[in-house]
Parts: structure tokens; sequence; C-alpha cells
């Protein structure tokens, strides 16, 4: 990692952790949850690494919200620190679990047996409605933080804050994993699993460690949004859930692991707005996008700093 890149790192994350103290709480509220999803649309992105397309990321998300709301209600356990480890761990866990047959798979077969496990949750979360609450879900009460329980208005920016360290902490954890030789692997599986295996690497494990890695990105984001909007709900493991950390993902692109949060960010005001001015046609705002995306960009809006670096050479 050039230190260039690390100090601009750095900084930004810094510029970020300073702004949640300023900004509106709305505002504060919608960067948490964009930076949430954005660790599950990296999750998407590093499978896509392998080129696999996962359509089942939601089943982690709502695994690592619904483990939070758990723990809360029948361990009685309220910090979030704690919270947030629980929950990776279970997440990772489930993949450790489905990795073992879904690993074996590519291309179609991969993002429907990784959507069918979703929707295996998602039935279970409806019809185990005396555990999971069904359809209305399960309220999570304010968290403490490092052992404090702080006051509701102060509670939204140090969520923010954590939020946003947790984020950091990932995207390093992510980079790192991308430069060691499991990450360059990953990226043989899309080039040529044949040449991979004749060079003694086992491709079912690169696949099966990667599946679990992304997991654990998709728990983490899961009860990152579960603790900050306070409540827990069957539509976290939903298709169409789904279906928007690979939106983000597109929209983001796919070549740094910043774009995915590029894109959540974008993504989340987007449509926040569209729902404002446009509430019965806030879908065909982000059909538009999609579409212009894919005529004008379609390796994602991270290919705006490649723009940029050939005006300034020109």
């Amino acid at each position: 990692m050039k230190p260039r890149a690390v100090l601009i790192g750095v900084l930004s994350f810094v510029g970020l952790g300073a702004v949640g103290f300023v900004l509106p709480r709305w505002t504060v509220f919608l960067f948490s949850l964009a930076l949430a999803r954005g660790l599950a649309a990296l999750s998407v992105a590093l499978l896509m690494r392998a080129g696999l397309v996962s359509f089942g990321q939601s089943l982690f998300f709502a695994t690592g919200a619904y483990t939070a709301a758990f723990m809360v209600r029948l361990l009685g356990v309220r910090e979030a620190g704690l919270l947030l480890v629980g929950a990776v761990i279970v997440s990772m866990t489930v993949a450790a679990l489905t990795g073992l047959w879904i690993a074996r798979y590519r291309e179609i077969f991969f993002a429907m047996l990784s959507l069918a496990f979703t929707m295996i949750l998602y039935g279970w979360l409806l019809k185990a409605y005396w555990i999971t609450g069904g359809t209305d879900g399960l309220r999570i009460p304010p968290p403490t933080v490092l052992g404090t329980a702080w006051s509701v208005d102060t509670l939204r920016s140090v969520l923010y804050e954590a939020t946003l360290v947790c984020t950091a902490v990932a995207l390093v954890l992510i980079h790192l994993f991308l430069d060691s030789p499991l990450g360059y692997a990953l990226r043989a599986v899309r080039d040529n699993e044949v040449r991979l295996e004749y060079l003694g690497s086992s491709v079912w494990q690169v696949v099966y460690w990667a599946y679990v890695l992304a997991a654990g990105l998709a728990g983490l984001g899961g009860v990152l949004t579960a603790l900050n909007v306070g409540h827990v709900d069957p539509q976290l493991a939903y298709w169409t859930t789904a279906g928007e950390f690979v939106f983000i993902t597109l929209l983001g692109g796919t070549e740094s692991v910043l774009a995915p949060l590029i894109g959540a960010v974008v993504f989340e005001f987007l449509r926040t707005y569209a729902l404002k001015y446009a509430p019965y046609t806030w879908q065909m705002a982000l059909g538009g996008m999609m579409l212009l995306l894919i005529l004008f960009m379609p390796r994602g809006l991270w290919t705006l700093r490649y723009l940029r670096f050939r005006k300034a050479v020109s």
C-alpha cells in the first residue's frame, strides 16, 4: 500500500469522523446506513473478483442483524462491541456450513444457490413469528458503546463513529487479503481455474474461504444497520435486498475496495431524494441510473478517477 494512498485514506476517514458531530442527524443516519450497506456490497465485490455473482449476501446481512437482536433479547447483551463480534462469528459460521456445498458451483448455479439459501432464511423468519416477530420484526433497544449508555442525541453520532471505525478496519483487512497469495489466487479463479489447479492450489478452498470472509463482511454490515435503525425485520433477508447489494457494487465498481462504499453513499442519497420527490416512481430513478451506468460507465463510478487522471496528463 503506497504511503500517499494511506495518508489520503487516513485524512479522509478523519474528515468523515469530524463531520459526524456537525452534520444534521438525518444526514449522519444516512451515512451510517450507506457505510453498513457498503460493507455488504464490498462482500459482493470480493466474490466478483473470482467471477462469482452472489444474490445471497442478504442471508448473512440478515443473520448478522438478527444475531444482534437475539443476543439482546435472549442473553441481555447490550454492549455494541460484543454484538458486533457475535454477529460476525455467527454469519461466518453459517457461511462455513453453506459454503461446503455452494463453493463447488460457478456462474448461474452459484448465483441461484446463494439466492435459494437466502429465501430459505426469509421464509423461516416469516413463519417462526414466536421467535422472530414475523413481519413485525424485533426491536433493538439503544446499545451501550464502550460500556457507556449515551443519550439519544449523542448516540446517533457515536454509532456513526463506530460504523466508520468498523468500515475502516474492514477496508484495511480486505486490502491486505487481496494483496495476499490467497487474494491473487482468487483472481486466478476468474481467469483460469485449470491453471490454478496445475499450480497446486485448490480452487474449492480459495472460493470457500473467500465466501466465508465475504459473509463476515455482510454480517458486519447487517449488525451495524440493526444498531443504527434499532429494528430488524425479514425484509433484510429478502431477494430485493440482495439485489440492492449487487446494484450498489455495479454502481461503484469492483476495481477498488473503496468503490462499493462510494456506490453505497450515492445509492442511499439517490434513493432518499427519489422517495422524497417521486414517492410513486422512485424505482424509475434508480432504473435510469442503472441504464446510464451501463451505457457510459460500465465499470462503475470508480472509472471517474481514471478520467480525471487522463485530463491531468493531457
